[in-house]
């Protein structure tokens, strides 16, 4: 079965391991190898700045813009070197043909938008770097918004200027990505976008208590705007143990449960994290993703079903927005 996964952060990875750093094969959770037994279509692979990094010794950035660019340069490395296996996507079209050319499809994506810093033309040079999904905040304040920690950024929406990076993200072509973004500014992207929008690695709030989830309400209208949610791997946002560290396949099969019951089959996609978790993970890396395909035909989901949640979904999401 052919998959998509909305949220890596493998980049990160390559760019601090450098001697072991190799996009064919690593020791981290994702790589060409891994992703090729688990017949990967498309893996989104982000591009996660955060400013505590650019105070690194291995580090030559000294802001996030510069970081952006500094991890895209070394994406781009393994990409061309491994250009006979992987290709990046620009429109829609290029994912049939990358398949067809044997080739599995990487969709490049920016984590939390703090390296725009006011601008608003840095998003035509994210997307002329080939750029196509923008997660509006990490867990730091930025010129678009507020993320939904501390407690008090929760009721704070998008800022004049997010509001504005919305419509140049519509006009453009790039999904905007809700995971980590404050209640509030969900809201507002639900009230602002044109087009249809994705929380790229979150799960249920009401069976993952973390506030990094969706609640029954956003799930509800995620799915009416024709978006999707991508179930997150990390261990804290499964269950009510908020700081729990082990990561079981039936708490996944929950969230995806009660998502579907709130929100319709239409709405799940898959979002792992991988490379941005830790723990105990009883799907230890992307290979292995055949677990929770089989948890999910025990618990009675369909081909059909699984089929949608594997690839179907997020691949309707990038044909209404990609141009």
């Amino acid at each position: 079965m052919k998959m998509i996964d909305l949220h890596c952060d493998t980049i990160l990875k390559l760019l601090f391991n450098k001697e072991k750093g190799l996009l064919n094969k690593n020791d981290f959770h994702v790589d060409l190898s891994k992703l090729k037994e688990s017949n990967s279509y498309l893996q989104t692979f982000a591009i996660f700045a955060s400013p505590e990094f650019c105070e690194r010794e291995d580090v030559k950035a000294s802001n996030q813009h510069e970081l952006v660019l500094e991890m895209y340069d070394r994406f781009m490395e393994e990409v061309e070197i491994h250009k006979d296996e992987i290709a990046i996507v620009k429109e829609f079209s290029d994912i049939s043909r990358n398949s067809k050319d044997s080739k599995i499809s990487a969709l490049l994506a920016i984590e939390g938008a703090g390296s725009v810093d006011g601008k608003l033309e840095r998003f035509q040079e994210y997307y002329d770097m080939g750029v196509r999904l923008i997660t509006i905040t990490w867990n730091y304040v930025n010129s678009l918004g507020y993320p939904n920690v501390p407690k008090e950024n929760m009721s704070k929406g998008l800022t004049d200027f997010g509001i504005k990076a919305i419509a140049k993200m519509n006009e453009l072509g790039m999904i905007i990505d809700v995971s980590h973004l404050s209640d509030a500014g969900f809201w507002d992207v639900v009230k602002y976008s044109t087009k249809p929008f994705v929380a790229s690695h979150s799960n249920a709030r009401s069976i993952g208590h973390h506030v990094r989830n969706l609640t029954d309400d956003m799930i509800k209208a995620l799915s009416l705007r024709g978006g999707v949610t991508g179930i997150n791997f990390c261990s804290a946002f499964l269950t009510e143990d908020t700081k729990s560290k082990e990561m079981y396949v039936k708490d996944l099969v929950k969230n995806i449960k009660h998502i579907k019951e709130v929100g319709g089959i239409d709405c799940i996609a898959l979002g792992t994290d991988f490379d941005g978790i830790e723990g105990i993970l009883e799907i230890n890396n992307i290979s292995e993703m055949d677990k929770l395909i089989n948890a999910l035909k025990d618990e009675g989901f369909t081909e059909e079903e699984i089929e949608k949640i594997w690839y179907k979904n997020a691949l309707r999401v990038l044909k209404d927005i990609l141009c």
